[in-house]
């Protein structure tokens, strides 16, 4: 697991309970960004891509509390629901899919997301203020996890971004493609990832559940292939 913790703890945790060898290696640090909040009065309900969004936005998030609130998963909508927000509609193939949701009456959304984010076609009549909040930093590969992709291993990608630093990160230290299978969550994620892996395969669905049920898959069919 290379995504960011808390996720990666939580991903692994779940990958062991499902019987895998699981190990983490964040690869990215989240930290929050200063922004300025919105007035809450010009604010309908609030669109969340991540549950870091709510972990960073800081003492400011609390002005929208019973706001009503659109989030991308149910580890996001949990933590919606702590922050105090009501959550009313929970998606799980991205925030573009989630605003197909949007209730009578949400016409003012505020959108609160890290600086790397998918751009939004918005339906017509709804407006969207965006607030950065978060920012992830890429973390260098060490060289201990080298060794072991080096052996075989599978590796769960979470997001293009994830997928683009990984790639860097392997051509970087020479690591060998042909030993390494990636389980992305999506079909943009295997694409940034590329060719010359031993396996890329993508999700069932853009959810934790679905992508490590494919890792289990790959770790039962991984057997690195000449270079």
């Amino acid at each position: 697991m290379i995504r960011p913790e808390p996720g990666c703890a939580a991903t692994t945790a779940a990958a062991r309970a499902m019987g895998l060898a699981a190990e983490g290696w964040p690869l990215f640090a989240v930290e929050p960004v200063t922004w300025e909040a919105p007035d809450p009065a010009d604010i309908d309900a609030l669109l969340l891509g991540s549950a870091n969004a709510l972990r960073q936005a800081g003492p400011a998030l609390a002005a929208y509390g019973g706001k009503p609130a659109y989030a991308v998963g149910a580890a996001t909508a949990a933590a919606a629901r702590a922050a105090g927000l009501a959550v009313v509609g929970e998606g799980s193939g991205g925030l573009q899919a989630l605003l197909a949701q949007l209730r009578p009456g949400h016409h003012r959304l505020l959108r609160l997301a890290g600086e790397e984010r998918v751009m939004l076609d918005l339906p017509p009549g709804i407006a969207m203020a965006e607030r950065v909040v978060y920012r992830v930093t890429p973390q260098p590969l060490p060289p201990a996890l080298a060794t072991r992709l080096a052996g075989g291993a599978v590796v769960l990608l979470h997001s293009a971004e994830a997928a683009r630093h990984f790639v860097a990160e392997v051509g970087r230290l020479g690591c060998p493609r042909h030993a390494i299978a990636l389980a992305a969550i999506g079909p943009r994620v295997s694409a940034v990832a590329g060719a010359g892996w031993a396996r890329v395969a993508e999700a069932a669905r853009p959810d934790d559940a679905s992508l490590l049920a494919l890792a289990a898959q790959l770790c039962q069919n991984l057997a690195p292939q000449e270079p």
